[in-house]
């Protein structure tokens, strides 16, 4: 069977504050005269290897075991999943 590898990006969904970004913006970047960026969002990314017969399969059930274990709060943020053939 395939080796998939998925990348997890949790972020806070629009609207939501987002204080590690702002203050990385506020209290490095902008005090090292960057003032060409506006806005930085902070986010963690999972990196999971797991074994599926397909990338589609591979998404399904890293989303499933993070659903279900509660990694992220679906409330307040958004997840994005990459996933790359191994």
């Amino acid at each position: 069977m395939p080796s998939f590898r998925v990348h997890v990006i949790i972020e806070n969904k629009p609207g939501i504050s987002d204080p590690e970004g702002e203050t990385i913006l506020r209290d490095l970047v902008l005090k090292k005269s960057h003032d060409s960026v506006s806005k930085i969002r902070s986010a963690k990314m999972l990196k999971f290897e797991i074994k599926a017969s397909d990338n589609r399969t591979a998404e399904k059930k890293v989303l499933k075991l993070c659903n279900d274990l509660r990694i992220y709060n679906p409330l307040v943020s958004q997840v994005t999943l990459e996933t790359f053939a191994l």
